[in-house]
């Protein structure tokens, strides 16, 4: 198999099998958090002499042979090895097996952290340090702040038997507000910048964002949302699972009465195939914008064919889908700003990208303005999938039983004060009568439907590729034979 090497500067999205490179080291540390590889590549500072320290991506890592090279370069002299696992064993079930047999093997501790702060004792099965050991590199990891990462590396040379200074995890805020240019802003600070009577516009982000320095996204949204009349409420959370960062956020957003929120974490409260569960921000009731920061290059999504990579898929797309967030666009991509030459790692950042930042923002606007729009004034239209083969396939949607979702939200319209006919659908059985009553993709011609001038549809028609026309004509005919 083609094996790639790696350059300082680059990112890959672990599709390929690669070699980091990475010369052997006394301490291993590995996250899928660029933003925690940077904060311990500041914490490390200058060190003179041992014990050396390796960081590296976890996402680098996700090819088994990629494992493979990695274990046997630079993981088997090691003395100690930490891992932060974000999502259990099963996300680098090979690497966790291969790494354990290491482990033991050539003795090196060995510690497998969860990569937030929630416990997961499957993972005890996979340390050869005590408990207290990996619960206490745990806490560094949860808590983190520059004082943490810093002791977490006075801690880890400890267990190898050296001597150095440590203390124990100290807690940090886990929840708060941000602005540009203050240190732990109150909300008075943060109102102080507003315009009075203008929609309010919630931006919830990962602590770990702001424990880095991380925050060029925040920063570009607070900017764009401002100078198109909203007023930013940047919110940080460790996890919005967090009961204290919930209440935290609610009480912010109870306070202030948002009319849209953006919010840049990962996940989603809610568990798929059960009924959508309370969020931190079902209060507001407001639309929730799901914003993406990718966990990729630039260059990497601009030159592929496949859009974003199957993780920022999982974690920004579809489970943020399940509390019912409105899906916007990735408006950052990971990109190398520096390389950290004593630890062999390139420093990954967010690198916001202006003209996605902007879309954003004025899909935040109108949302707000909508939000603001009476009933009556609105104009409504739902738009279902019209697939093209048969009519079996009509309002269809994967794992969703689409024409009972339309029902519903109909009846809930109609309850809110919409207008709608005496009948309208209140059925899947409705829904599909009424769908199939207009023209569908069965080849079969149906009566219905909206109109438009021969002239439109063709002046349409003839921008489209030869190939799109051609395909066309073959299931439907010439327009000029329609009755």
């Amino acid at each position: 198999m083609h094996l790639l090497v790696t350059q300082p500067g680059e990112i890959s999205d672990g599709t390929e099998a690669v070699d980091l490179g990475q010369t052997p080291g006394d301490i291993i540390f590995l996250s899928a958090a660029a933003s925690e590889l940077a904060l311990l590549s500041d914490a490390a500072g200058k060190r003179n002499g041992p014990p050396s320290l390796r960081l590296a991506n976890l996402m680098l890592l996700t090819h088994n042979m990629s494992v493979d090279v990695y274990l046997e370069n630079t993981v088997s002299a090691a003395k100690l090895v930490v891992v932060r696992l974000l999502g259990g064993i099963g996300y680098w079930s090979y690497g966790a097996e291969q790494l354990l047999s290491l482990a033991r093997e050539n003795n090196i501790h060995l510690a497998i952290l969860p990569g937030d702060d929630q416990p997961d004792p499957e993972l005890t099965a996979y340390c050869t340090l005590p408990p207290e050991a990996c619960h206490r590199l745990w806490q560094y990891c949860a808590h983190g702040g520059r004082e943490n990462a810093k002791n977490l590396l006075a801690y880890a040379t400890s267990l190898m038997g050296e001597e150095a200074d440590w203390k124990e995890p100290a807690p940090l805020v886990r929840a708060g507000l941000y602005w540009p240019g203050l240190a732990l802003p109150t909300l008075e600070d943060v109102t102080a910048t507003w315009t009075t009577d203008q929609p309010v516009a919630a931006i919830t982000f990962y602590r770990a964002l702001l424990q880095s320095g991380d925050l060029k996204p925040v920063d570009a949204l607070v900017e764009a949302l401002g100078a198109k009349g909203l007023n930013p409420l940047p919110i940080f959370v460790s996890s919005l699972k967090d009961a204290a960062c919930a209440e935290l956020v609610q009480n912010y957003l109870r306070e202030t009465g948002p009319d849209v929120i953006l919010n840049l974490t990962g996940f989603a409260v809610s568990s798929p195939g059960v009924g959508t569960s309370e969020t931190p921000y079902t209060e507001a009731d407001c639309p929730v914008l799901q914003v993406i920061l990718s966990g990729g290059p630039e260059e990497v999504w601009r030159d592929g064919t496949r859009g974003l990579a199957p993780r920022d898929l999982a974690m920004n797309v579809a489970l943020p889908e399940v509390d019912g967030r409105l899906i916007t666009r990735a408006v950052s991509f990971k990109k190398a700003d520096s390389f950290d030459e004593e630890r062999e790692v390139s420093i990954v950042r967010h690198e916001p990208v202006p003209d996605r930042i902007q879309f954003v923002a004025e899909t935040a606007t109108a949302w707000a303005r909508l939000r603001r729009t009476d009933v009556a004034e609105r104009k409504t239209v739902i738009v279902v999938s019209n697939y093209p083969n048969k009519d079996g396939r009509l309002c269809n949607g994967v794992g969703l039983d689409t024409p009972a979702g339309l029902a519903g939200a109909l009846e809930r319209l109609k309850r809110e004060g919409y207008e709608l006919p005496d009948r309208f659908p209140a059925s899947s059985e409705d829904v599909i009568s009424l769908l199939k009553s207009g023209p569908t993709n069965s080849g079969k011609r149906q009566n219905g439907g909206e109109a438009i001038s021969a002239y439109a549809y063709e002046l349409f028609f003839d921008s489209l590729p030869k190939t799109v026309q051609t395909e066309v004509m073959d299931r439907w005919g010439s327009p000029k034979d329609d009755s």
